[in-house]
């Protein structure tokens, strides 16, 4: 037999095996007659299911079914990291290009060779030092390429002379050539910027015995005796000193405050507010604090002493308008009466709001026409008075009661509320001759003209 004979016989015993199954029993069973090989120790647990690294008949979808075992792979591809990721020829190219399988069980998949390796198409460049460091020295045996530490700290904290005193950016000194040369320092990276005389300070004057986390950041943490305040001014020196001299101060108290100094404030001495409190912003900027011993009103009129006075002098610059900061406009003589007039203590609250409460003595009507004095008077004038019976009382005055004097139905004295009675019956039952036989309508048969002669109802 030959062995074309022999390939013809193999071939068709195999259609004969395959023709008794149908679908994908007939691929399945296909595939493993065909297999060219064992598979890797790592693979070995899905040779039986060529599906899980072949799709049948399609060499291209390969690479995808790989990536979607190897997703840290995946991940640096679609990231563009890592040495999968950072080189496009290896990332544009199918995974069988450079990792073969079906060598058998102990067959070097990756195929790495260390001497020829570009450690420059990973995330770690090899420079300085790194050069000359052997492999094993960063990437232990139990553990992949990738899970390598990146960072100085992460190789080098042992032998840190600071201890993590200041942090973990190495890089920020050293660099990989050498650690004993270190860079020039930009302090101005830090949250405490060098200026003035700080610039030419040595380190150990601020940061004692290697100290460099923690360091100090306020002028009173270093400069404490050196405060002729002795903390009296609070412990923000830069408000008023700068880096450059402690004797030059360029303090505004208007400026750089919340409150002006104005009038009688500004020839003041410091003392006389600032007198214990060592903390400058929290003292009080409201008149009261200070000038509450001075308050003649006794806080009567509360605390907001600016809506009077100014700072020109208590007793001079007096602000306050009558008509726009109370409920009560002073209008016609009002306007040129003496303060004392109305308000008679110092409590100016106490002052009453309504005619009556100033001028019960000289109502004439004693109280029969009620307290509302403002509904015949003005203040313009008392004598001069004006009334609408009808459309202020709702009772129109017609007939005899046009000429009625008031105090005939108005009798009532010193009284609170006025009291009127609007029903005939109210004021004439002593004159009803019916005595009441006829019900208490007298409108139905007399008119306010003149009772007498009667109209009979119809």
């Amino acid at each position: 037999m030959n062995i074309r004979a022999y390939i013809i016989g193999w071939l068709a015993g195999l259609l004969a095996v395959t023709a008794l199954a149908s679908g994908t029993q007939a691929q399945s069973a296909f595939e493993r007659l065909v297999s060219p090989g064992d598979v890797i120790a790592g693979h070995a647990k899905w040779e039986k299911d060529c599906g899980s690294c072949h799709e049948p008949f399609s060499r291209s979808s390969q690479s995808k079914l790989c990536l979607e075992c190897h997703k840290e792979i995946a991940a640096g591809v679609r990231d563009k990291s890592g040495y999968h990721g950072r080189r496009k020829e290896v990332s544009a190219s199918p995974c069988s290009h450079c990792h073969t399988d079906h060598k058998g069980r102990k067959f070097d998949i990756v195929q790495f060779d260390a001497l020829t390796f570009d450690h420059a198409s990973t995330d770690f460049a090899l420079v300085g030092a790194h050069a000359s460091v052997k492999c094993d020295g960063c990437h232990l045996a139990t553990k992949k390429f990738r899970e390598a530490p990146s960072l100085c700290i992460d190789c080098h904290k042992k032998v840190d002379p600071h201890k993590d005193g200041l942090g973990d950016k190495c890089e920020t000194c050293h660099d990989a050539k050498t650690w004993r040369e270190t860079k020039h320092f930009n302090h101005d990276t830090t949250n405490f910027k060098l200026t003035g005389a700080h610039t030419d300070a040595k380190c150990a004057s601020c940061h004692a015995g290697e100290r460099w986390k923690g360091t100090p950041l306020l002028c009173n943490d270093c400069h404490r005796q050196q405060d002729v305040h002795k903390g009296q001014n609070g412990l923000k020196c830069e408000t008023c000193h700068s880096t450059k001299n402690w004797k030059e101060i360029s303090f505004n108290h208007d400026r750089d405050t919340k409150f002006p100094l104005l009038g009688k404030h500004l020839p003041a001495k410091c003392e006389s507010c600032h007198t214990k409190d060592p903390k400058l912003e929290k003292l009080a900027i409201t008149c009261m604090p200070c000038h509450g011993k001075d308050d003649v009103h006794k806080g009567s009129l509360g605390k907001e002493c600016q809506k009077c006075h100014n700072e020109s002098g208590w007793k001079i610059g007096v602000l306050f308008d009558h008509d726009k900061d109370t409920k009560f406009k002073l209008l016609d003589k009002h306007v040129t009466t003496k303060c004392a007039g109305c308000h008679t203590t110092k409590d100016y609250r106490d002052a009453p709001k309504t005619c009556v409460g100033c001028h019960k003595k000289k109502d004439s009507h004693i109280g029969r026409l009620g307290p509302k004095c403002e509904d015949c008077h003005n203040a313009a004038n008392w004598k001069q008075w004006k009334y609408d019976h009808a459309t202020q009382a709702r009772y129109p005055l017609t007939g005899a009661h046009a000429t009625t004097s008031c105090y005939a139905c108005h009798t009532q004295k010193n009284a609170e509320k006025v009291v009127t009675l609007k029903t005939c019956i109210g004021c004439h039952r002593k004159n009803d001759t019916h005595k009441g036989a006829f019900g208490t309508a007298c409108g139905r048969c007399h008119a306010t003209k003149k009772f007498l002669p009667a109209t009979l109802p119809r």
